[in-house]
């Protein structure tokens, strides 16, 4: 089973960067902030992901995993990097 997970960023991040990021959603906030939503195969999947994210010298500002709690609603861990 696959681990959504959605990783925020402190830039922007143009759309065409999906696909080289494993198909990923990109969200625009209102802050300037990225998000990228989406299912990662395994933890040597994400440490890959965030790699290309390191290699994009982008900051990292959080890592949160989503699972589905036992009412079918989204939880959400944030994982806070600063």
């Amino acid at each position: 089973m696959m681990t959504v997970y959605r990783i925020r960023l402190k830039e922007k991040l143009d759309q065409h960067w999906s696909a080289w990021l494993g198909g990923l959603t990109v969200i625009h906030e209102a802050n300037g902030e990225t998000v990228l939503i989406g299912e990662v195969v395994d933890q040597a999947a994400l440490h890959g992901l965030l790699n290309k994210v390191r290699d994009l010298q982008l900051t990292l500002l959080s890592v949160s995993s989503l699972e589905e709690d036992s009412s079918s609603k989204q939880a959400e861990e944030e994982k806070p990097m600063r």
